[in-house]
């Protein structure tokens, strides 16, 4: 990683910021792989609407990246996974495009399966749209693999796979199946 990176527990004052990273992500990162009308559901106030819903609902299971002078670049959502809370989940995981390639966003993912594993998963999932090969290249990069699991969301209205890592690779704590 070539800045200097804090990773910490999102805060209510980081929507805003959070907000922005998404958007940055889904307008730029997305653009030749969602549709405009998709890319269109969201702009700056609805992007800040949904991240300030989401550190009010689930505020321990979001962590962003702050990088040195230039506050918060990265966010990560995690917590059990929807269908089988057995497993720990990645429900979404966005670096800023100008901070892509900095090591943040292998940074964060590390520390969101470091806080599922001490909350004793042994195995997280997650969901990537399936035409995103940067993405899948940088999951299977990070140990996750395709468990055959795949969806089409009506909002979205693009394949996702479902992808899985175990987490008890590094120390062997998990305590669940």
């Amino acid at each position: 990683m070539t800045a200097t990176v804090r990773v910490r527990r999102a805060v209510a004052a980081d929507a805003d910021a959070a907000g922005g990273v998404f958007l940055a992500c889904w307008h730029r990162s997305y653009a030749d792989l969602l549709p405009p009308q998709v890319q269109d559901r969201y702009d700056e106030a609805s992007a800040v609407a949904l991240w300030r819903r989401v550190l009010t609902a689930a505020p321990d299971g979001v962590l962003v990246a702050d990088q040195a002078g230039h506050g918060v670049r990265g966010v990560v959502r995690f917590g059990a996974d929807p269908n089988d809370a057995r497993h720990g989940h990645v429900f979404s995981l966005y670096v800023h495009p100008d901070a892509q390639g900095l090591g943040l966003g292998r940074t964060l993912l590390d520390a969101a399966a470091g806080k599922l594993r001490a909350a004793g998963y042994a195995t997280a999932t997650l969901w990537v749209f399936a035409g995103n090969a940067a993405a899948r290249a940088f999951y299977a990069a990070q140990g996750w693999t395709p468990d055959g699991g795949t969806r089409v969301e009506e909002a979205y209205g693009e394949p996702e796979v479902r992808l899985r890592r175990n987490l008890a690779d590094t120390d062997g704590t998990c305590r669940r199946p």
